[in-house]
Order: C-alpha cells, then structure tokens, then sequence
C-alpha cells in the first residue's frame, strides 16, 4: 500500500479522531497542511483566517491557518507590505497542492475565520482584513470560492475533510479559557517581528 503523501512545515498534532474515525491533524497559527489522504483537517479561528483549497476531482486538499501582520498597506493592494504575509501563506498551500498533483483549473476554496473576536483588535479591523484578503487573493487566482464563513463576533472551530470537502463549522459561542487569544496574540507578535523575506512563486 502506497505511504500517504502529505506536506506540512512543522509536522502538526496528529491523532486518530474517535468521532469521525479517521486521522487528523490539529492545524495551528502559522501552519498549513496537505494531504492525498481520507483525513480531517482541524482548527480553531478567531480573528485569523483559514482557506480550505481542494482538487474537486483528484480528492487533494489542505488547510492554512494565517493572519496578516500590522505594518500597514491598503488590504486592497495585494502587493502591500502588510498583504504580502498573506500572499506567502496562500501561495505556500497552493505550491504544495501542485507538487502532490492537484491542477489549478480544478481547485476550488471554502474560507472561515476573520471575526472580530478579541479586545484590542477590533480598531485595527484585524479580522475585516484578513477576511477581506483572502477573498480578494482567490478572486485574483481564479479559484472559486464554493463555501465559507466569515466575520461575526465569534471564534469557531473548522473540520475540513480533505478528500471529500466536506466541511463543519461549530460556532463557540462560550470560551471558558482564553486559550484561542492568548495563541492568536502570540502569534501577531511574532509575525509583526519578523515580515517575510523573498518571494514565493507558484509551482506548475
């Protein structure tokens, strides 16, 4: 039986998932995951985004999980120095789809997160930007958007079935720790601290 193929940057929290009876993977801030295999792929967003990218026919997919820093551009300028964290994260997932033999032509994308779910990040409209951005990056790419859920007031937490593309979406309307800001403030400040250096060209 062939290995699974899968492609992740650091290898993320793997475990068999009891209720759906398959293996998945925890994908946290900064990372995304790709896999030929019958997996799901799990995370949880606040004001971050996720962009779920699937071949519809060759049952390829992945998940990233990003947010774009704070040192300013119009988040319409998909070449600002703000968005470019942003061009990064979805060209590295598209890259790595390509590599396992996805075809352009047949991806297609279902995104989430961008609430505006923490104090101190309302202002900066953190979770309208990302959400406003990745739409616009797929819309530039040609990918069609077929599903998605953003913006609100709420975190949620996002099951994508790679190989089939279904996707479950559980609102969490109670937190009962602060798990989920504490990860997401981490996390902007260390993408404020170190922008992305060299560019990344999609592989064909």
């Amino acid at each position: 039986m062939a290995k699974p193929r899968v492609s992740v940057p650091p290898v993320p929290n793997i475990y068999f998932d009891k209720k759906f009876g398959v293996q998945a993977a925890k994908i946290l801030p900064g990372e995304y995951y790709v896999s030929t295999e019958d997996m799901v792929l799990v995370t949880v967003l606040g004001s971050c985004v996720s962009a779920c990218i699937r071949d519809r026919h060759l049952g390829i997919g992945g998940m990233n999980h990003f947010m774009l820093p704070d040192n300013g551009g119009d988040v319409g300028d998909i070449v600002s120095s703000s968005a470019r964290y942003g061009v990064y994260a979805m060209e590295i997932l598209l890259n790595e789809l390509l590599k396992l033999g996805a075809r352009h032509r047949d991806l297609e994308a279902k995104v989430f997160g961008g609430g505006n779910v923490m104090a101190g990040f309302v202002q900066a409209n953190v979770g309208n930007r990302n959400a406003a951005f990745v739409k616009e990056f797929l819309a530039r790419e040609g990918i069609p958007i077929v599903a998605h859920d953003l913006l609100d007031i709420h975190p949620r937490k996002v099951y994508f079935f790679c190989k089939t593309g279904r996707v479950l979406v559980k609102k969490l309307y109670t937190l009962h720790n602060d798990t989920i800001a504490r990860r997401e403030r981490d996390y902007r400040r260390r993408i404020n601290r170190s922008p992305v250096e060299g560019d990344v060209e999609l592989f064909a």
